[in-house]
C-alpha cells in the first residue's frame, strides 16, 4: 500500500515537473521569439526605409552598397548570434528545471519513506523516467533562413532600386546638359543676330553720315563753280576775254557770249559793257543752244539727204518735176509774207492762184525722191518753223 502511494506520488510529481518545464518553455519562446524577430524586421524595415542621396558617380554608389552589404551581414550574424545564445539559455533553463525536480521528487521520495524501505526506495526511484526536452533547432534555424532570404531580397531590391535611381538621374542630368546647351546655342545666335543687327545698322548710318557729307560736300562746290544768281553787269579791262569771263564767273562760253549778242569768237574791247547771265539765265540759254544745235544737225542731215536724193534723180534721169507745198494761203499778200520768209531762209519759192486760195511752193525738184527730201529738210529748219509741207506734182 505504501509502495502504491509512493509510486503514484512520484508519478504525479513527474506529470507536474512536465507540466511545469513545457510551460516554461512555452512561455519562455513566447516571450523571446516573437520580439525578437519582430524588433529584427522592424530594424529592417526602417533601414530600407531610409533612402541615401544618390551619388554623383557609379564608384561611390558601389563604396556604398558593399557597406551596405557588410552592414547587413553584421546585422545576421548578429541576430544568429542572439540566436544561439538564446537557445543556449533556454537549453540552460530546461537543464536548471529538470534537475530542480529530480532534486525534488528526490527528497519528496526521502521523506515519505522509511529508512527500512531503502531498497524499495532505491528501485522505485530507479524506475523514475527522465523527461527529455529537445530543444527546438528547426523553427530557430527556418527562421534565420527565412531572415536571411529576406535580408538578401531587401539587398536586392534596394541595389536595383539604386541602380534604376542612379539611370534615371544620369538620364535626368544628360537631358539638363542638352537644355542648358539648346539654351547656350539660343542665346549664342541671338546675340550674333543682335551683333550682326547692331553692325549693319552702324554701317548704315556710317553710310548715310557719308553720303550726307558728300551731298553737302557737292553743294559746296556747285556753290562755288555755279554762276551768279543774278544778272551781273561787268565792265570790259585790259587783259580780259570771254573765256576768262567765263572761268571767273562759272558760266559757259556760249552762254556768256549768247547772253551778249556776240560771238565766242569776238575779241572784247577795254571798257565794253557785258551782262553776266545769271543762274536761271544760263540753263535756259544752254537749254535753247541745245534745241539749237540740234535744229541744225537736223537741217544739215536734212540738206544732206537732199543733195543725195538730186545726185540720184540725175543718175536715174527721173522723169517729172515735183514741188512741195508749203502753205495755202487765202490771199495773194498772206502767199508773198510766207514766200518772203522762205526766201530769206535759202529757198526758191513760187505761188499759184487756186480755187480754194493761194498756194505757196518750194521747188521744183526733179523727181519724187529729191521732193521728199526737200518736204523733210523744210520741215525741220527751224528758221521757217512749219511742220505741214508735202510733196505735189509740179507742171
Amino acid at each position: 500500500m505504501n509502495f502504491s502511494r509512493q509510486a503514484l506520488l512520484g508519478i504525479g510529481m513527474i506529470i507536474g515537473g512536465s507540466v511545469m518545464l513545457y510551460a516554461m518553455v512555452q512561455q519562455i519562446g513566447t516571450n523571446d521569439k516573437p520580439a525578437t524577430p519582430a524588433a529584427i524586421v522592424e530594424k529592417s524595415s526602417t533601414e530600407q526605409t531610409t533612402v541615401e542621396p544618390l551619388t554623383t558617380d557609379i564608384e561611390t554608389e558601389k563604396r556604398i552598397l558593399a557597406q551596405k552589404q557588410k552592414e547587413r551581414a553584421a546585422r545576421v550574424a548578429e541576430q544568429e548570434k542572439r540566436a544561439q545564445q538564446f537557445l543556449a539559455e533556454q537549453e540552460s533553463a530546461e537543464a536548471k528545471a529538470l534537475a530542480k525536480s529530480r532534486a525534488e521528487n528526490q527528497q519528496y521520495v526521502a521523506n515519505a519513506m522509511p529508512a527500512e524501505d531503502e531498497d524499495t526506495k532505491v528501485e522505485n526511484s530507479s524506475t523514475v523516467t527522465t523527461p527529455t526536452v529537445q530543444a527546438r533547432t528547426d523553427a530557430t534555424t527556418n527562421t534565420t533562413n527565412e531572415e536571411k532570404q529576406k535580408a538578401q531580397a531587401a539587398e536586392k531590391e534596394e541595389a536595383k532600386k539604386a541602380a534604376q535611381q542612379a539611370e534615371a538621374k544620369k538620364l535626368a542630368d544628360n537631358k539638363k546638359r542638352a537644355e542648358a546647351k539648346e539654351q547656350a546655342e539660343a542665346q549664342a545666335k541671338k546675340e550674333a543676330e543682335a551683333e550682326a543687327k547692331k553692325k549693319a545698322d552702324a554701317k548704315k548710318k556710317a553710310e548715310a553720315q557719308a553720303a550726307a557729307k558728300q551731298q553737302k560736300q557737292a553743294e559746296e562746290q556747285a556753290s562755288k563753280t555755279a554762276a551768279p544768281t543774278a544778272p551781273t553787269d561787268y565792265t570790259v579791262k585790259r587783259g580780259d576775254g570771254l573765256i576768262k569771263l567765263a572761268r571767273q564767273y562759272n558760266v559757259p562760253v556760249e552762254a556768256l557770249a549768247q547772253a551778249n549778242d556776240i560771238s565766242s569768237s569776238t575779241s572784247l574791247q577795254v571798257g565794253q559793257e557785258l551782262t553776266i547771265p545769271s543762274r536761271k539765265q544760263v540753263e535756259r540759254l544752254e537749254r535753247e543752244a541745245a534745241a539749237a544745235k540740234k535744229s541744225a544737225d537736223a537741217k544739215r542731215e536734212a540738206q544732206q539727204k537732199l543733195r543725195e536724193a538730186r545726185k540720184e534723180v540725175r543718175e536715174t534721169d527721173a522723169k517729172g518735176s515735183f514741188g512741195v507745198q508749203v502753205a495755202l494761203a487765202s490771199n495773194q499778200t498772206s502767199a508773198d509774207e510766207v514766200a518772203k520768209k522762205f526766201k530769206a531762209a535759202g529757198y526758191q519759192v513760187k505761188t499759184s492762184v487756186t480755187s480754194r486760195g493761194v498756194r505757196v511752193i518750194v521747188g521744183p525738184e526733179r523727181g519724187k525722191v529729191a521732193a521728199l527730201a526737200l518736204k523733210d529738210k523744210i520741215n525741220t529748219d527751224s528758221q521757217v518753223d512749219t511742220s505741214g509741207a508735202w510733196v505735189l506734182y509740179w507742171r
